[in-house]
């Protein structure tokens, strides 16, 4: 908003000029996201608490400190950061982008689903939302519709091909698999940070350090001389999602005061997919897809352990682990919950240091 606003003035008022730039409107949008948060958190927070009396519904089969340490905590936080987020990019960006558009509704898309799912447990206090193949279903359609556009707006001669990192001009051709393999990118994404979402703390900042690590990757793609200079694909126009990344940074950061341990609000179903989706589809429009399975890779890890914690058991009737995900099988070996959180976090900061790395070995 704020750029279309001043683009008529950029050489006529002194100063208008720092809103043709994509870093300066990113730091903007950042900020503006912290300041929401931090605003209007209080209140979302008592109010979140007053609707939903005993709070979030605890597994029972979860580790048992869970149903003493964090009963009657409220969920659904997520809708504070989507509060921070979505005004902060409209304000900040150039609407006229499709990839703004078609990121953000994959967003409030999947944070809609997430909200469902939310409402549903806390009106029948059951850990029990919607249906796992209805909540499939609904990301399909949301992550179809996303591919489909982001094959449309991109460049005719990458659009339905897939990057490989490490590798400058090798480019595999999907065809029309794109779509699919995009769809399970983003819904991957989504329910890989779902499942993360199980300590205080332990999936934002993950969450934060891959957007950051993308809203970098975004800029670099979209501009036509710094991915040059780095033998990365150019896809024009997705600078911009560079802004949206730093208003997730921004609404991150203001969650996470409220969500560091102890926690007083969880992000739910209403966040960590909202927040999953965002990053698959980022991925997708940057053609970034395999390097978001590295920076990701706590994501990854997690939803791998509870696949093979569910084959094993169904195959052989042994568990692999002594709970999944994988964040639990720690706790009940004994690690404290800072613990588990910490080390979560230094593992996300050192694969999206090798992720970063791949925009340079090529």
């Amino acid at each position: 908003m704020l750029y279309h606003l001043f683009v008529e003035v950029f050489d006529q008022l002194p100063g208008a000029n720092v809103f043709r730039y994509v870093t300066f409107r990113t730091g903007g949008a950042m900020v503006t996201a912290l300041v929401i948060a931090f605003l209007f958190g209080p209140k979302m927070i008592e109010g979140l608490r007053a609707r939903q009396g005993r709070g979030q519904p605890i597994r029972e089969d979860g580790p048992e400190s869970h149903l003493l340490t964090k009963q009657g905590t409220p969920t659904m936080g997520g809708l504070l950061m989507l509060l921070a987020m979505v005004p902060s990019v409209l304000l900040w960006s150039n609407l006229n982008n499709p990839y703004v558009w078609i990121v953000l509704l994959v967003t409030l898309g999947f944070g809609a689903i997430g909200f469902a799912d939310d409402y549903i447990k806390v009106s029948k206090a059951s850990s029990d939302g919607i249906s796992g193949r209805v909540k499939l279903l609904c990301e399909i359609v949301v992550s179809f519709a996303a591919v489909y556009a982001l094959v449309q707006v991109g460049p005719a001669e990458m659009s339905t091909k897939l990057a490989v990192p490490f590798f400058k001009d090798l480019l595999i051709p999907l065809g029309m698999f794109f779509v699919v393999f995009g769809m399970l990118v983003i819904v991957g994404s989504s329910n890989a940070v779902n499942l993360t979402d199980g300590l205080d703390g332990l999936a934002i900042v993950p969450v934060m350090i891959a957007a950051a690590s993308f809203g970098f990757i975004a800029y670099l793609v979209g501009h036509l001389t710094f991915a040059d200079y780095l033998q990365i694909h150019h896809v024009r126009g997705t600078s911009e999602l560079a802004v949206f990344c730093g208003a997730l940074l921004g609404a991150g950061l203001g969650f996470l005061w409220y969500n560091a341990p102890p926690a007083m609000v969880f992000m739910g179903d209403t966040g960590s997919l909202a927040l999953g989706g965002a990053l698959g589809a980022i991925a997708v429009a940057t053609k970034h897809e395999l390097v978001l399975a590295i920076i990701g890779g706590l994501f990854v890890l997690e939803a791998v352990s509870v696949i093979v914690q569910v084959a094993s058991f169904k195959m052989t009737g042994k568990r692999v682990f002594r709970m999944a995900p994988l964040h639990h099988h720690f706790e009940k070996k004994g690690w404290a919950e800072p613990t588990v959180v910490i080390r979560f976090w230094i593992i996300a900061v050192v694969l999206a240091m090798i992720g970063l790395a791949t925009l340079k070995l090529r």
